[in-house]
């Protein structure tokens, strides 16, 4: 069996779990030195295993080089003899490859536990969520600075900015204790379930004109939102909102787009398509978050994605159930973008009419009236009023980010392609 065989996130989450494993050993402060480390252990596995057999462990065997790696980079720097007497029993005096390692690494829960502490010290609220989220997919998903660039579609250079903005705070606030208290923790919470949901929205609903789902972006969010939501820290109403919202939202992900890579619109999706599986454990946490007196924007958002996935077909949506969610939405979150979906739910409830005249009485901010959404909104209702919708339409359609939105607002609007 060769590394080919290996899943395609191997190598990714190994390095988030070495990062967070070694970080916890041996300090935050270090956290360059074992990036180093790690990229090596990467580097040399893939020289190796691409011609040989696989390791019984390859995870320990990834460990081992990857500690040692560090050891031995540590050991030339005299200002760190005291670091390396306290591990001197860990360096190994045989092969490298000696894979005699204490149990606790091979244990899912003392390595989620080391992912979840190092997710909650990149959270700092004194960072920029940008660097934030940086930190998050580089550190503990494992993308490379080209990968996260073109993800969040940045440049490099802003991609490596970003990123030694978060691991300079780290290096200068993080002690050789890189264990966070229960209670900053705790302080952190709603940081980490943002950037979680942030890492997912933009995955999902890509902010990119020219790509409109990004598979690995949702499928990191779900796994770290799924580790918060298995530990302590993170049995919250919260975070269980937050899991539901991605699982319901995850489990249309394979009928949203066609075979050309364009979006299809929700009453076009193929209903078959949706993973019920997902679906069930979406519900289950919603379920879960109804817990406490906490309400958030994440509960809302479950609700209409809910909606979605538990109605038989688009003809039976409980469109006045989504806009009670969109009202409830708009209440903990204002935002005129919230208005505006609940514009278009409401047109489906009450009557294009009744949602136009509804429309026309808000006012919008400038920039909302600049953006494709509000001009397509209002060409949509005009259309579906039976009134003339022509140079709306033509705005709309104007205002298009890229050929995929046109493509798909032409679609909407019943326009002939010429």
């Amino acid at each position: 069996m060769s590394g080919k065989t290996l899943p395609d996130h191997f190598f990714r989450r190994e390095y988030g779990k070495l990062i967070a494993v070694l970080s916890r050993r041996f300090g935050g402060y270090q956290i360059e030195a074992i990036e180093d480390a790690v990229q090596n252990a990467l580097v040399k596995s893939i020289e190796q295993w691409t011609y040989q057999e696989l390791p019984e462990n390859p995870s320990a065997w990834l460990f081992t080089v990857a500690k040692n790696n560090l050891l031995n980079e540590l050991r030339n720097q005299s200002s760190r003899t005291a670091l390396i007497e306290q591990h001197s029993l860990e360096i190994n005096q045989g092969s490298e490859l000696n894979q005699n390692l204490e149990p606790s690494y091979f244990l899912s829960q003392e390595i989620n536990d080391d992912l979840l502490n190092l997710l909650f010290v990149g959270c700092d609220k004194s960072l920029p969520l940008e660097s934030q989220i940086v930190f998050t997919l580089r550190i503990l998903c494992g993308f490379s600075i080209d990968e996260i660039a073109e993800r969040l579609f940045i440049s490099k250079q802003n991609t490596y900015k970003r990123l030694q903005r978060a691991k300079n705070k780290l290096r200068n606030t993080i002690s050789a204790n890189i264990e966070l208290s229960f209670e900053e923790k705790t302080e952190r919470l709603s940081t980490v379930v943002k950037v979680l949901y942030l890492m997912f929205t933009e995955g999902y609903f890509s902010s990119h004109a020219d790509f409109t789902i990004r598979q690995e972006l949702c499928e990191e969010a779900l796994r770290l939102g799924e580790i918060l939501a298995n530990n302590k820290l993170g049995q919250k109403p919260e975070p269980y909102a937050l899991l539901a919202l991605i699982n319901l939202h995850f489990a249309r992900l394979p009928a949203r787009q066609d075979h050309g890579g364009g979006l299809l619109l929700l009453e076009e999706q193929d209903r078959t398509k949706w993973r019920a599986e997902f679906v069930q454990t979406g519900l289950f946490w919603l379920s879960k978050s109804a817990t406490g007196e906490k309400f958030t924007r994440y509960h809302a958002e479950a609700g209409i994605a809910a909606e979605y996935c538990l109605a038989s077909s688009y003809s039976t949506i409980r469109w006045d159930k989504v806009v009670e969610n969109y009202q409830l939405l708009e209440r903990f979150n204002p935002s005129p973008l919230h208005f505006l979906n609940r514009i278009i739910a409401t047109a489906e409830w009450k009557g294009a009419k009744h949602a136009l005249a509804i429309l026309e009485e808000f006012e919008a901010p400038t920039w909302l009236k600049s953006t494709y959404m509000w001009k397509a909104v209002l060409a949509d209702l005009y259309l579906r009023s039976e009134q003339i919708a022509g140079q709306h339409i033509q705005a709309a359609i104007e205002a298009a980010p890229s050929e995929r939105i046109r493509a798909l607002l032409k679609k909407r609007l019943k326009v002939d392609n010429e």
